[in-house]
């Protein structure tokens, strides 16, 4: 009984230490809960750099799981979450246009909403950007918004064009760049502007709907018509810009600074690329290259420290889509009409030519999942879609799976965690399919 009040207070010491310690671990440990990019696809050509890349294994043999149709027209890739969700933004005479459906549940739909439609601009070019908490960021014109995992509004922003597809930079900050060359740094916790930049003067910030239907077609009345390009590697941002009353689209590199407040800045603009860059402008796993097709039917790489060249090769047809890249510097160029899938080595100060098929007409740019694994959508006879399988270290099919009643152009290849496959049409059709 002596001992008693000695051992309560030595349980009252060894708690309090245990509670202290514990207090202080969670000190330092608050960034999980900021917004960073999902660990699926989580938006058009995958990561912020638009490599097309994901260290996920690919599945060599794959079944057709589930087909589904928006009921409207696409334009832009589908993202995939952390988890086993899809979302889509889709142009619709009516009903629906932004949806997200379960991938591992036969494509059931779990919420959709409206966004805001303009008749006759073609299907948004945008996809939706999921964070690792499958939050939604997603753009309209006049506006960026945000959506938890049901379709309530978590915030609402006005901005001057039509958002391209946004991207995660610090944990907890988001970029965004419209069609008039608005450049926006968000909290993506609740939407807050950290910081602007304007690319293109004399903008009339009342009109977001200006040029939007010379955006699919990237002409000059949409002056920033693909996604920017983004690497944490060093903070470099570079965007395909078309000012008022020149001949041709220059590229512009930005520098990204993280702090309190985040700066964004002008670094560069450049002309190097021949009659001007087309589709997104994409970065090497160490920022130090940018990669990007030009006019010209030439692939090109351009020093992303100052805008200088670095070398270019022939292509001999007009890539329509962004090349995919992978961390050791193996390029598949980007395809389109009277494409042929061509397979590219980076070496520094100049690029060789690993293979050729011209028996394969790639329609989209290559997705690809980890080191022997590639995904395309091909011709497929005199009118027909396939979902290509092939290795990008050589070029060989693995497998082909014709994508039934497939019309329109391919607006892509997701490859999610779980080494699902989705693509989709842009007459809206959407294919899932599932490892074998």
């Amino acid at each position: 009984m002596g001992k008693d009040p000695v051992f309560r207070r030595l349980i009252v010491l060894t708690s309090t230490a245990l509670i202290t310690g514990v207090l202080a671990g969670c000190g330092t440990t608050d960034s999980w809960v900021e917004a960073h990019a999902a660990d699926g696809w989580p938006a058009q050509y995958g990561n912020a750099a638009n490599s097309s890349y994901t260290a996920v294994g690919g599945a060599g043999a794959l079944r057709l799981e589930w087909r589904r149709s928006v009921k409207g027209n696409l334009a832009a890739q589908v993202a995939l979450g952390s988890g086993s969700y899809l979302a889509i933004n889709a142009q619709s005479a009516g009903g629906c246009s932004l949806m997200v459906w379960e991938t591992a549940n036969k494509a059931r739909q779990r919420w959709c909403t409206r966004l805001w439609q303009v008749p006759g601009t073609g299907s948004p070019l945008s996809s939706p950007l999921f964070d690792g908490f499958d939050n939604l960021y997603i753009g309209q014109p006049g506006a960026m918004l945000s959506f938890p995992p049901t379709q309530w509004i978590r915030w609402r922003q006005p901005v001057i064009g039509m958002p391209t597809t946004p991207r995660i930079l610090e944990p907890g900050q988001l970029l965004v760049v419209t069609h008039l060359g608005q450049v926006l740094v968000f909290e993506a916790h609740n939407g807050r502007v950290l910081g602007t930049l304007d690319l293109v003067s004399g903008v009339n910030p009342t009109d977001s709907n200006r040029g939007l239907a010379d955006c699919q077609p990237a002409r000059r009345g949409c002056p920033v018509a693909a996604a920017p390009a983004f690497s944490s590697a060093n903070g470099i941002v570079v965007v395909n810009v078309w000012q008022p009353d020149v001949p041709s689209p220059v590229l512009v590199g930005l520098r990204y600074r993280a702090g309190d407040p985040p700066s964004i800045t002008h670094e560069w603009t450049t002309d190097a690329v021949g009659q001007g860059p087309i589709s997104s402008p994409v970065l090497s796993a160490d920022g130090s290259t940018v990669y990007v097709n030009g006019r010209d039917q030439r692939l090109w790489a351009v020093n992303s420290a100052d805008g200088k060249p670095k070398w270019s090769v022939p292509l001999d047809y007009l890539a329509q889509t962004p090349p995919s890249v992978t961390p050791d510097g193996l390029i598949v160029a980007g395809g389109g009409p009277g494409a042929k899938l061509t397979a590219v080595r980076d070496k520094g100060d100049h690029a060789d030519v690993l293979w050729t098929r011209d028996d394969v007409a790639p329609l989209s740019t290559t997705s690809r999942a980890g080191d022997g694994i590639a995904y395309t959508v091909a011709k497929d006879g005199d009118n027909g879609q396939a979902l290509l399988v092939f290795d990008p270290n050589d070029g060989h099919t693995v497998n082909n799976y014709p994508l039934p009643q497939a019309t329109g152009w391919p607006v892509g290849v997701s490859v999610g965690h779980d080494r699902r496959v989705v693509t989709a049409t842009s007459d809206g059709q959407v294919y899932g399919f599932a490892p074998e």
